[in-house]
């Protein structure tokens, strides 16, 4: 099972999606990511309310409104977008084993709790290590990183995908 839901996957997809090769925001609705990247357009528009609660993501009104950036792809990480989504998640829940040994009887010796558990220190430190390695990719930096790998054609075939759609050819 999966850390993280798959909203996290399609958070992070539909917001590089929203930048261009400039690195600049466009403004896309929630209908055309979900058509544009085949994901289910009621649970991205649960996504995107996330999104913009967390100040990911701002709304526009209006015919043909939709969503853009609310800050700088290079100010939006990973993390942010992991934690709008899922919220706070702890990758372990000490439930303090080290306490309850049988051979403890009743009550555990004063030397089993003294300091804290080197277990949990460890998956504390396992979680820190992963939510700073989250905070170290911004949307900017996958959105390039997407942008190189593709052939130069790629951006100007979302672009008239977009287009397209817009302009009901799609």
């Amino acid at each position: 099972m999966a850390f993280y839901s798959s909203g996290v996957e399609y958070g992070i997809h539909s917001l590089v999606c929203m930048v261009d090769t400039k690195g600049d925001d466009r403004e896309m609705n929630v209908r055309e990511l979900a058509e544009l990247q085949g994901v289910p357009y009621d649970y991205l528009a649960k996504i995107f309310t996330r999104l913009s609660r967390a100040g990911l993501v701002v709304s526009s009104e209006g015919k043909g409104g939709g969503f853009s950036l609310a800050r700088a792809a290079e100010l939006i990480t990973t993390l942010d977008i992991v934690q709008a989504i899922d919220g706070p998640k702890s990758m372990f829940e000490c439930k303090e084993v080290r306490q309850r040994l049988a051979v403890f009887g009743e009550e555990p010796p004063s030397w089993v709790c003294d300091g804290p558990c080197g277990i949990r220190a460890v998956m504390d430190s396992a979680q820190q290590r992963m939510e700073e390695e989250l905070s170290r990719h911004t949307i900017l930096d996958l959105a390039r990183k997407t942008y190189r790998k593709a052939p130069d054609t790629f951006a100007i075939e979302v672009q008239d995908w977009i287009d397209g759609r817009r302009h009901g050819q799609g």
